[in-house]
């Protein structure tokens, strides 16, 4: 299979690979975890909000989340965002959305579930006292986890929301369903076009082999430098 392995294929459409894929699938994965960070934190205080309502609402949106397949909400949102807002604005057409904001707003979306958990997870993992503290200082809620809770939270939870990211970098290979040229769709129509499959595939495979590992490899020795702080 490998005996008439053409390297000159790779090296040749490499520039396209990186340049048009791989900018988008690094685009992709630092929006989504931006505003996924955002989103997801905003959904862990409301879940251990002590007003019931906000604490189902979020919990109702993160189970709900997390209980369906990826690839189901990218389809969902990418027919159904544009019918919403055109619902929103009170349009009789559906407003165009385009295949990458939908997958922006999918991955964002789809990511704060998980973010949420982790994030609940670090504010739940600092002492109820220094809460308690603020609140003896007069300060609400919201202002104790600004100032207090959360700046804490997010240094004990970097190595899990970056091994997070990573996660969602390899996700972000899903959007061939929308006909996005990420890196592996822009492997892909290489691939059929210059009919070298295995060449496109397998260097696909080794690049992402590669920037995950690198990128494991580095959450790990945060992990360690984060304990050593603890």
């Amino acid at each position: 299979m490998f005996e008439n392995f053409d390297f000159d294929t790779i090296w040749r459409t490499a520039p396209y690979l990186f340049k048009e894929g791989m900018v988008f699938t690094l685009t992709l994965t630092v929006t989504a975890t931006f505003f996924g960070v955002i989103f997801g934190t905003l959904l862990a205080m409301m879940r251990l909000s002590p007003i019931k309502v906000l604490s189902g609402v979020a919990g109702t949106y993160v189970n709900l989340m997390r209980s369906l397949p990826l690839l189901l909400v990218i389809f969902w949102f990418y027919f159904l965002v544009p019918y919403i807002g055109a619902w929103i604005i009170g349009s009789s057409t559906p407003i165009q959305v385009g295949a990458y904001w939908s997958s922006v707003i999918t991955f964002t979306m789809f990511e704060a579930a998980f973010f949420c958990e982790i994030m609940r997870a670090g504010i739940q993992s600092i002492s109820r006292g220094q809460a308690w503290a603020g609140y003896a200082l007069g300060l609400n809620y919201w202002q104790v986890m600004a100032t207090v809770i959360l700046p804490q939270a997010f240094r004990n939870m970097i190595p899990i929301l970056l091994t997070q990211t990573i996660v969602l970098f390899q996700d972000t290979s899903l959007v061939y369903v929308l006909s996005i040229t990420d890196f592996l769709g822009a492997a892909s129509k290489v691939a059929q076009r210059d009919g070298r499959l295995v060449e496109m595939y397998v260097f696909a495979a080794l690049v992402y082999f590669i920037i995950c590992f690198g990128a494991s490899k580095l959450v790990k020795h945060l992990q360690q430098r984060v304990a050593i702080i603890r």
